[in-house]
């Protein structure tokens, strides 16, 4: 037997399970911690090296999950977001690096990573979310409620862990 899948009671058993709701911002603060740590680990030029056979950088890559979890979560939410227009089109899907940031510019980012993974979960908290306007991402995935981006978040932020995973070995090579 197929069962449908209803998201109202997937999302609702979120909300009552605290453990689970909790979980999905506890791993995004984990990914925040490891962009961190390489953040302040690699000099600025590493961060913005791009090494042969990539198209972007590390940097690139954590400010990117940063627009992002804005465009998923108060951008399809109707909500303002806190970046200007300017990083986000700098940073969003489908976008390179134009050029390389100063060391001031990666700090202010930096330290910027914690406080708006706690900032968004305050929000989710305080329901700020229940305009979510249902999306299909570029890579096929159904975002029907907040719920859904915050997974899909998570996942993204996954990938691109493993990219700069990648960047890192190779502007060790490089250098």
């Amino acid at each position: 037997m197929v069962q449908n899948y209803n998201s109202t009671a997937v999302n609702d058993t979120f909300r009552k399970n605290e453990y689970h709701m909790d979980i999905r911002f506890e791993h995004d603060l984990r990914t925040r911690e490891f962009f961190i740590a390489v953040m302040e680990e690699l000099e600025t030029a590493r961060l913005n090296m791009i090494p042969a056979g990539f198209s972007n950088n590390v940097i690139w890559n954590i400010i990117h999950c940063m627009v992002t979890l804005e465009g998923l979560t108060y951008g399809l939410s109707g909500l303002d977001q806190y970046f200007p227009k300017g990083t986000i089109l700098q940073f969003k899907h489908g976008t390179k690096p134009e050029r390389d940031l100063s060391a001031s510019e990666i700090t202010d980012f930096k330290n910027q990573l914690t406080s708006q993974s706690q900032r968004l979960q305050e929000d989710y908290t305080a329901g700020k979310f229940e305009h979510f306007k249902e999306h299909t991402t570029s890579t096929g995935y159904l975002l029907r409620n907040i719920d859904d981006a915050l997974s899909l978040v998570n996942i993204h932020e996954g990938i691109h862990l493993g990219y700069i995973l990648a960047l890192k070995k190779a502007t060790s090579l490089d250098s």
